[in-house]
């Protein structure tokens, strides 16, 4: 297993649908990785985000979230490429 394998693997993404305790702690390590995550719906205060592998394939696991932070800072973006 490589490198960045190794971290995504590390990262704990096994959430179900249910929200981690630092989903801005998430998408950033997730990001740093080298992986996508990409905003998959927004309706008022809760956001859902899909995470992605870095070839931006299939998804390997969603989380939603009414965190301030989180909404703070996705603010407009809708995705990591953004």
């Amino acid at each position: 297993m490589n490198a960045r394998l190794r971290i995504i693997g590390n990262m704990n993404t096994n959430w179900s649908g249910s929200e981690p305790s630092d989903p801005v702690g998430v998408l950033t390590r997730w990001e740093t990785a080298g992986a996508v995550w990409r905003v998959i719906d927004h309706r008022g205060d809760r956001v859902t985000v899909g995470l992605y592998p870095c070839t931006g394939g299939e998804e390997v696991d969603r989380f939603t979230s009414a965190d301030r932070a989180l909404l703070h800072f996705l603010g407009d973006r809708r995705g990591s490429d953004d």
